[in-house]
């Protein structure tokens, strides 16, 4: 298929889906998609008269996507600058150490939580999985997607506090498990050799590297935002950092992904600022936009994927097994830096729980795992991913909304207790 019909045949299945989840499921957006493509594609590989047809146009036109290649070196620059661009820097800078913590500390132990477990209990199936794909696999999975749970904490009324701490770390820790990843790839494919050294050096020098990039692409915009006031040309200043950036990273061997989110935080605090009331809006709008098609694509992709992947009953058992141990290991990875800042901040009642069951995974688990080598071991964990990824994005999803209120509920129980014990108190003492 060429390019243009693919991209057609996407759009037009994806504003149908959309259409059909906001008509009748009116279920959160992401969770109605993935349910909807999920069952599109299941539909397609019943053996129905006539599903021929359809079935082999989705499977040419996944053919001609590469999903690895579209989203971490394409959509994956738009989506965290979309992201970045809307945070309130003063309340990420407020938890800046939760979220320095959870996104780099947190990150690596749930990757060697989950590598480890995954090894311990995989060959209990009978499969035979080196230790560095285990580690790759953590890897993979460690990172959340801010995307399929942002909407249902601001409907559940979730603290501000713990919104702050789910989006500032999922902005960052996508940057953080991608370099992970890329490290641990080379040493599983003898790239490098294992040094511990050397692996520290290389993940500082693609975080910090990223940092200042970011900051330089971030602040020439910005130079450039306080010269001009001409909203189409802002706004393009805008997109240029948001692929630029990202473009520019990757050629000097750099976080991509960490240098666009510094680059959007920069130019969302410094440079809405320097613009006007109809640029800001105009800005607001322009991203909005971007931000809610290429995740609906995204995420109508993610569903038509089981269509191409090669499952097996034991992959399919495996995906079922690791699904408790990926729980496990955030919530370990949630509690543990939570309660160690516990002397500094108290955390808002209920956050452990609200962080770990919140720890949705998405498409950038499953565009890695695509972009493991061939092979048998790649099938695995493709399809294990999957069917992580799956259950975060439905099953979480869905019953995200419900914890939410119970922890606030339970929260303003707490204060009404604590109130009439007051209350208590002071009519002693009169």
């Amino acid at each position: 298929m060429r390019l243009f019909d693919i991209i057609a045949l996407l759009v037009v299945l994806s504003a149908i889906l959309n259409w059909v989840n906001a008509r009748f499921l009116k279920l959160p957006a992401t969770i109605g998609l993935m349910i909807l493509a999920l069952s599109f594609s299941l539909i397609l590989l019943l053996p129905l008269p006539g599903s021929e047809t359809p079935e082999q146009l989705v499977r040419s036109m996944l053919a001609g996507i590469d999903f690895n290649e579209t989203l971490l070196h394409g959509m994956l620059s738009a989506l965290l600058f979309a992201g970045a661009l809307h945070v309130n820097l003063r309340d990420l800078a407020e938890h800046r150490l939760t979220i320095l913590i959870l996104a780099t500390f947190g990150t690596l132990l749930t990757t060697f939580l989950i590598g480890f477990g995954t090894w311990g209990l995989v060959g209990l199936i009978g499969l035979e999985v080196p230790l560095i794909y285990c580690l790759l696999f953590g890897a993979l999975i460690a990172p959340t997607d801010p995307i399929a749970v942002l909407g249902i904490l601001k409907s559940a009324g979730a603290p501000k506090s713990l919104e702050t701490k789910i989006i500032g770390e999922s902005l960052f820790n996508d940057g953080v498990a991608v370099v992970t990843f890329m490290i641990l790839l080379q040493i599983a494919t003898g790239a490098v050799e294992i040094n511990a050294l050397g692996v520290a050096e290389l993940l500082a020098r693609e975080v910090i590297g990223a940092v200042l990039v970011g900051l330089a692409c971030g602040g020439l915009v910005c130079l450039m935002l306080r010269q001009v006031d001409d909203y189409p040309v802002e706004m393009l200043l805008t997109l240029a950092a948001a692929l630029g950036s990202f473009a520019l990273a990757e050629h000097l061997h750099v976080s991509g992904p960490i240098t666009v989110v510094i680059a959007g935080l920069m130019i969302g605090y410094r440079g809405r600022g320097l613009m006007s009331e109809r640029t800001r809006s105009q800005v607001d709008i322009f991203w909005t936009l971007v931000d809610e098609v290429l995740n609906t694509v995204l995420f109508v992709l993610i569903g038509l994927e089981i269509i191409v992947l090669a499952v097996t009953g034991q992959a399919l058992l495996a995906g079922a097994i690791l699904i408790p141990v990926v729980l496990a290991a955030r919530a370990i990875s949630v509690a543990l830096p939570i309660s160690l800042l516990r002397h500094f901040r108290k955390p808002a009642p209920g956050a452990v729980a609200v962080l770990t069951w919140g720890g949705l995974r998405g498409g950038v688990s499953v565009a890695l795992a695509l972009s493991l080598p061939e092979g048998e071991l790649r099938d695995l964990l493709v399809t294990v991913t999957y069917v992580i990824v799956v259950f975060s994005v439905v099953v979480q999803g869905l019953t995200l909304a419900p914890l939410v209120r119970s922890v606030a509920a339970q929260a303003d129980r707490e204060l009404e207790r604590l109130g009439a014990a007051e209350d208590s108190g002071d009519s002693e003492k009169a």
